[in-house]
């Protein structure tokens, strides 16, 4: 087997519209609106990924084994600088957890700064500085 990339991953979260709102306004991302058999779903899309949305307590089925708001932890490559993405994020009034910061991915270091969604998940914000 060799993996070559990610098409998508999930959040649980308390309320869609207020995650939209979020992932939108604030990171930039497009809402799609998609169907899986005869359900309908929202995914936040961004470059060639998107994040599924899951309505905690109406999962769609496979899903986690314990789909909870606030476990995520990812991070994601932006092509706008870290200084930007400060400023914008402070003039936002969102807190900033930690950052700018040294940190290192996987294809090598990175320049990141981390903030909460409206469910708590962690999420960093970095610059590939190679």
């Amino acid at each position: 087997m060799n993996i070559v990339g990610l098409d998508h991953l999930v959040l649980t979260v308390k309320d869609i519209n207020e995650t939209v709102k979020f992932y939108t306004d604030v990171l930039g991302m497009v809402v799609e609106k998609f169907t899986a058999g005869d359900q309908q779903r929202i995914a936040l899309k961004f470059g060639n990924q998107k994040i599924n949305l899951h309505q905690q307590g109406r999962e769609f089925k496979p899903g986690a084994l314990v789909p909870l708001p606030g476990a995520g932890d990812f991070c994601l490559i932006c092509d706008t600088p870290v200084e930007q993405i400060k400023q914008e994020l402070e003039q936002r009034e969102i807190p900033i957890l930690q950052g700018p910061v040294e940190k290192t991915g996987a294809t090598g270091p990175l320049q990141s700064i981390y903030i909460r969604d409206p469910d708590q998940n962690l999420v960093e914000l970095s610059n590939q500085t190679r």
